[in-house]
């Protein structure tokens, strides 16, 4: 049991880590795409938001699909969809053919994040220690190295079906080879599993709460970091481009070490560390005189906002142990809500107002995180003394894991 728990921990890994590099491959390469296909600046926001809202109706569908189908199995057949769907968007030469691809990329790319995550959670509890910022970690570095790749293509001036399809040739493959050790673990609702009772959306509120404020504080860092580097504090074109790639080396840096912090001091005081750096490092970047220290800012977001969302996943599944699966494909909506309000809430207020104040939004959204860090505790605190509680079956766990 210890070498198939093993193999399905490495296997869901390299499952995050390709998700990771392809994603970034798209985002990164979009005015590349717009440019391919003669996409205007007013069209443009609509195909951006398409993919996110078909990616939300994707983890909808999943919610039901796994009460027939085990969720080893819907990631094993989506994560190939979202990489064909990657080099669709590469090869094609008309609007309607990206538009197809980009479809099919939102729809199996919601799919695939709910049950990526599904699967990371009931391991999780398999294991019975904390893991899952340890698989996002992964994710962040396949982000790091598609961001790579995506740059030496524009270098050198390669088209997107020539970047695209290398990358393809390796990680397809290897992804459905990878597949067959996949551990669905305990806790789902597959169809092997019991009914473990209704998901109560009044008591997975703040989770989904907690998971949109943390998106729009991604999104804002993703979509604004570079513009207000350069418009707002003076940098140049060259050193704009940096504080993305730092922040996404300190997502990895902190997930890195993550799951040692909440072993050691538990979910909620990682969960409020989190929150109170990322809150940090937004008035940073709102004050900053000048670049580099709105660079020290953007750093500070990536090792604050980078523990919130493995673990708001992870708190879905502890409470609702029976139903872990459709909780967290609900919850997976909210990922995406988060980063549809964030860029464009950003941008309102940057135009109506000014960039600096617009960083304070965020600041306060994920200050108000700090309000529900108790729904993260592995029990309820009904005490009132901000301890940790372990849920009667997972006394005799332990902390010693696999």
């Amino acid at each position: 049991m210890t070498d198939v728990l093993r193999r399905g921990r490495a296997s869901l890994a390299f499952s995050f880590f390709a998700q990771g590099a392809t994603f970034a491959l798209l985002v990164t390469r979009i005015p590349a795409i717009q440019d391919r296909y003669g996409v205007s600046d007013a069209l443009l926001p609509a195909f951006l938001a398409a993919v996110p809202i078909l990616a939300g109706v994707g983890s909808v569908t999943t919610e039901h699909l796994v009460k027939r189908i085990r969720p080893s199995r819907l990631l094993r057949w989506s994560q190939p969809v979202v990489l064909l769907a990657l080099l669709g968007v590469g090869a094609g030469d008309r609007l309607v053919e990206m538009a197809v691809a980009l479809g099919a990329f939102g729809l199996a790319v919601g799919a695939l994040d709910a049950s990526m995550n599904m699967l990371g959670v009931s391991l999780q509890r398999t294991y019975g220690r904390s893991i899952m910022l340890g698989f996002h970690a992964t994710y962040s570095l396949g982000g790091i190295v598609g961001a790579s790749l995506a740059w030496a293509g524009a270098h050198w001036h390669l088209s997107l079906f020539t970047s695209y399809l290398p990358v393809v040739l390796v990680l397809l493959p290897a992804a459905f080879l990878g597949s067959r050790w996949y551990v669905d673990g305990e806790g789902g609702t597959g169809p092997e599993k019991a009914e473990g009772g209704p998901v109560v959306f009044k008591l997975l509120l703040p989770l989904c709460l907690v998971m949109t404020f943390v998106y729009i504080g991604d999104s804002t860092v993703s979509n604004w970091s570079a513009k207000y580097l350069q418009d707002v504090l003076g940098s140049s074109e060259q050193l704009a481009t940096v504080p993305y790639n730092v922040y996404m080396v300190m997502t990895l840096v902190g997930r890195a070490v993550g799951d040692v912090g909440v072993r050691r001091f538990g979910a909620v005081a990682v969960v409020r560390l989190g929150a109170v750096v990322a809150a940090l490092g937004f008035g940073v970047v709102a004050v900053a005189p000048g670049a580099w220290v709105g660079m020290l800012g953007f750093t500070l977001l990536g090792l604050g906002l980078c523990v919130l969302v493995p673990q708001t996943f992870a708190a879905a599944g502890r409470l609702f142990p029976g139903a872990s699966d459709t909780a967290i494909a609900r919850l997976n909506i909210f990922n995406y809500v988060g980063f549809l309000i964030g860029s464009p809430l950003v941008g309102a207020l940057g135009d109506a107002w000014n960039y600096r104040g617009a960083m304070l939004v965020p600041m306060v959204l994920v200050l108000v995180t700090l309000g529900y860090a108790r729904s993260f505790a592995p029990e309820p605190d009904r005490y009132g003394d901000g301890h940790e509680r372990p849920r009667t079956a997972d006394v005799g766990r332990g902390s010693n894991g696999l």
